[in-house]
């Protein structure tokens, strides 16, 4: 052992002075990184751990209906935030957090454990719509429990039960999941609340505003200094509002036909497409999804077979059954087969040695001699069977596809069928088999491989109307939208035309009125007074052979599909509304609901008043009435002409009416008697083509195309033009 007074070897001494000067070599190597060569970056870290940037949330922009009427609101809500950045173990605090929000402890830690890669200077949203008591839990505890805090957000409010929900959509929050995997988020972050179906995901760019943010300085334990304001602060940028082609009442009329039915129904406007209407049943309520959706509520919905999350208008691929008939009805008098077709009907027909059933054998009935006209009005399978055999399945599929069957509409809604229009090529590429004639058959009546949706039917019958103008279905005005949505959309045409005949658009839409008539498949649908025209369907969900051998498939599920679209006026028409109601049974059912639409659309049109017309400028207006007809279907013939107005003539024929009379020509006009009636026409006017102008027909009034009143002064003008100017 060494002694006291013994002295430390130079050589330790040495090891010693070298360790202590390495020791200070490191203090000051790092002492200069932290002053010199990092300094901005430790400034900024402390200034963080001084100030807190808290985001402030922008609104979504409002959905307007096409008149300015409010479909989708928000209200305020608040949310709880955990600020992650305390020193303080939070975890200590989550007995008191989970007791004062209603929250499990392990739920907070799930939502901890799922955040904990993002910057702990990124706050997390514990819980959003806080009740007043969560509110002011948090009030009450700032001290106690600096890591929560409250922000306000706007949290969208859609309208009750499910209206309109398939077509408005819902939004949600951004997760990981889709951030990993879904390209269309790349730009978004873990939280972000956007349009996840409908309109609100299909127009999220306008709809979403930008956020902003608040700086605050805040003390040693994390809470804001009151007494201090925001060092900074950037407002948030709202979303911008949109205005939809969507028609409230038409909406709600949509809505309460198809109330209790599952299926769908859209109305639309083949002038230019613009959807007016879209229902689809089951529906779901879209202000779960505002806040955060329950698992076992989106499991119900997700599992739930009626498929409540389908937008069935464009989405639910189905055989058409007979309303594909119209499209055979075009493709063989287009072709010049049609008509001159005659069949006999004895309750079915056989075709390559097997025998194909007309409906009407069900009722161990027969149609008998059968034209295009009877076939369409009274929807006979045997003369389709026949039409079909001759047009083959190369021209049938021709035509369908023309109309727009087999393929997108692109009408402006995310996640849109193409259906299925079956041809040799088609099952050469998809089944590597040869198309038998026997196939042919079916597709005639809209079985087989026929998959169609509500809105290609709407579209194809719209078209068929016009005369072969086809509109691209559309729910947003276009002159709202940015360069962008215009650029993207330009890929697809907004008119395609057909040449079809107006012959055949005349036989065509003549016998699709008298589908609604007591000859026909839909007569209890017939509105008195207005040209209404359609076709009925019903698709079976199984074959009949299929039927007979399993017992498992005798429920109600298992019912055939009606189909129905209903369309007024029947030339040139308005508005074109397609009805899908699954299990109807026969299209009867569909074309009363289709009528209820109808109907709503005519009233509000009878309701609108007419405008005034500037002086000196001639007005176009339109008329349609009918005409007693014996020979008709319907005991009527349906008469139409345009009329063009000179207002300088109709002053000199009409300037010595008094007020009086034009009281008694608004009375007489308004009650349906012949216009003539109350004034003869003047020698003036050309071409005229009967002294007493029968009642008005269809719509039940005479239209110009614009809104507004007719003053008692122009009244006695306008009757006196319309009696004596006409041409059909």
């Amino acid at each position: 052992m060494q002694s006291r007074d013994e002295k430390i070897s130079s050589g330790r001494m040495t090891a010693i002075q070298y360790t202590i000067l390495a020791i200070f070599l490191v203090l000051g190597a790092r002492l200069w990184q932290l002053q010199i060569a990092r300094s901005e970056e430790y400034d900024a870290l402390a200034e963080r751990n001084r100030v807190r940037t808290v985001p402030i949330l922008a609104p979504r922009g409002k959905i307007y209906d096409r008149e300015g009427r409010l479909l989708v609101d928000n209200y305020p809500s608040f949310s709880a935030l955990l600020l992650r950045d305390q020193p303080r173990d939070i975890n200590l605090d989550l007995p008191a957090i989970s007791a004062g929000l209603n929250m499990q402890v392990k739920d907070i830690q799930d939502k901890m454990r799922r955040f904990a890669a993002e910057p702990k200077f990124r706050p997390m949203t514990l819980k959003d719509d806080l009740t007043p008591d969560e509110l002011a839990f948090i009030e009450s505890h700032r001290n106690e429990l600096p890591e929560l805090d409250v922000i306000m957000a706007n949290r969208r409010l859609y309208p009750r039960n499910g209206f309109a929900a398939h077509l408005i959509g819902y939004v949600g929050e951004v997760s990981k999941d889709m951030l990993n995997n879904d390209p269309a988020y790349e730009l978004y972050e873990a939280g972000d609340v956007v349009g996840r179906s409908g309109v609100e995901q299909q127009y999220n760019d306008i709809l979403m505003g930008q956020d902003g943010s608040r700086r605050t300085v805040v003390n040693s334990h994390g809470k804001e200094l009151q007494s201090l304001e925001p060092l900074s602060q950037i407002p948030p940028t709202p979303g911008k509002p949109l205005k939809l082609t969507i028609d409230l009442d038409m909406q709600i009329a949509a809505e309460e036909a198809l109330e209790g039915h599952n299926g769908a129904i859209v109305a639309l406007n083949p002038h230019n497409g613009e959807i007016l209407a879209m229902a689809s049943r089951p529906t779901f309520d879209p202000n779960a999804f505002s806040v955060r959706i329950s698992r076992a509520e989106w499991n119900r919905l997700i599992t739930d077979p009626a498929k409540p999350l389908l937008n069935k208008a464009i989405q639910a691929q189905l055989p058409p059954g007979s309303v594909f008939k119209i499209i055979m009805s075009t493709a063989g008098l287009q072709e010049g087969i049609a008509q001159t077709l005659h069949v006999n009907c004895g309750g079915g027909k056989t075709f390559y040695g097997r025998f194909f059933k007309c409906w009407i054998s069900e009722k161990h009935g027969s149609h008998g001699d059968v034209d295009i006209t009877k076939g369409i009005y009274q929807s006979c399978d045997s003369f389709f069977y026949t039409l079909g055999e001759k047009l083959g399945i190369a021209r049938i599929a021709k035509y369908a596809m023309a109309l727009g069957l087999g393929q997108k509409t692109h009408v402006d809604l995310p996640d849109e069928v193409s259906g299925v229009m079956p041809s040799e090529e088609w099952k050469i590429k998809n089944f590597k088999q040869k198309w038998y004639a026997g196939e042919t058959i079916s597709v005639s009546i809209g079985q087989g491989a026929v998959a169609t949706t509500p809105i290609q039917l709407a579209r194809a019958f719209g078209g068929i109307v016009m005369g072969g103008v086809l509109h691209r279905p559309h729910v947003a005005f276009p002159d709202q939208l940015p360069d962008e949505y215009k650029q993207a959309m330009a890929q697809y045409p907004e008119e395609v035309d057909i040449p079809i005949d107006p012959k055949n658009v005349e036989t065509i839409t003549n016998a699709m009125a008298a589908v609604v008539s007591p000859l026909g498949t839909a007569g209890s649908a017939r509105l008195e007074g207005v040209d209404f025209a359609g076709k009925t369907g019903s698709a079976q969900v199984v074959s009949n052979e299929g039927r007979k051998n399993s017992k498992k498939l005798s429920g109600s599920e298992y019912n055939d599909n009606g189909w129905f679209v209903g369309l007024t006026p029947r030339r040139n028409s308005e508005i074109v509304v397609a009805v899908l109601v699954e299990q109807g049974q026969h299209g009867a059912l569909a074309a009363g609901l289709a009528s209820q639409v109808i109907k709503a659309y005519v009233d509000k049109q009878r309701k609108h008043p007419m405008q005034v017309v500037e002086s000196g400028k001639p007005v176009e207006m339109t008329g349609v009435w009918s005409t007693p007809d014996p020979d008709s279907l319907v005991g009527e013939r349906l008469r139409a002409a345009r009329f063009m107005l000179p207002v300088s003539l109709a002053q000199k024929t009409g300037s010595h009416t008094t007020g009086r009379d034009s009281k008694q020509h608004r009375h007489d006009y308004l009650s349906g008697r012949s216009a003539a009636a109350v004034r003869r026409p003047s020698a003036e006017w050309k071409d005229s083509f009967s002294d007493l102008l029968p009642k008005p027909y269809g719509l039940g009034y005479l239209m110009p195309p614009f809104q507004g009143s007719i003053s008692n002064q122009q009244l006695p003008l306008f009757v006196t033009a319309v009696a004596g100017s006409g041409k059909e």
